[in-house]
């Protein structure tokens, strides 16, 4: 998805829109529209909040660790599936969420793969430019990490504002689980999350080169691209 400072611009975790401004000092402008030679803008915004990101372990970790020392290379072979989510009764918090179960993914031969890609039901375009927030989302069976993780799957891809439920007291059960931690850190694993896959976009084999910005961050904005390996 696309960052851009309109009300259109997809976030989530409560934060307001992005801004971009023009530097204005000294008398410059930094706007050729107000009359500056060049555009020279500060742009702020939330990783996490505000578009598709990718994510290490640092997301849950005390120490400052950055995406870009634990993602270093950019190609892997993914899969891409599409499931929907169902009615669940949460009784720790008297709700009744949407999640994404087990049952999906039991039936998926993972062999081969390092990466996965899911796009999930219904995939109306109005996700690239939903706010997220206060609306409990659908999230994973945190078991699904366990099966993720048996299957040697290092970067999953996903269409939510998170794996875990908006609301879960901290806990980003199915975060731990993906990442093993912290009993045994899988330092090289990433989660991606708010990407958009067309309904055109058929399920099945691909290649995936994962593209990130240069950030020393637990997360940094990133740009999924997949290729169709009959294409290549």
């Amino acid at each position: 998805m696309v960052l851009t400072k309109e009300e259109s611009n997809p976030r989530a975790w409560y934060v307001g829109l992005p801004s971009f401004e023009p530097v204005r000092a000294n008398g410059f402008v930094g706007s050729v529209a107000e009359g500056g030679n060049v555009n020279f803008r500060d742009i702020y915004f939330n990783p996490h909040g505000h578009g598709t990101h990718t994510e290490c372990y640092g997301h849950i970790c005390k120490d400052w660790v950055s995406v870009n020392d634990c993602l270093t290379e950019f190609w892997f072979p993914a899969l891409l599936i599409t499931v929907d989510s169902v009615p669940y009764v949460n009784e720790k918090y008297n709700e009744v969420d949407q999640l994404i179960t087990l049952d999906s993914f039991r039936n998926i031969d993972f062999s081969g793969f390092s990466a996965v890609v899911i796009r999930t039901l219904p995939n109306g375009i109005g996700k690239k430019s939903k706010n997220y927030s206060a609306s409990n989302p659908a999230y994973f069976d945190a078991r699904i990490a366990d099966l993720l993780v048996k299957n040697n799957i290092e970067h999953l891809l996903v269409d939510l504002p998170s794996v875990d439920r908006e609301m879960d007291d901290g806990e980003l059960a199915f975060h731990h689980r993906f990442w093993t931690f912290p009993q045994a850190p899988r330092k090289h694993a990433t989660i991606t999350e708010f990407v958009y896959v067309d309904s055109n976009i058929p399920d099945g084999r691909y290649m995936l080169n994962l593209q990130i910005a240069s950030f020393n961050n637990d997360a940094a904005p990133s740009k999924p691209i997949l290729y169709p390996i009959e294409r290549l």
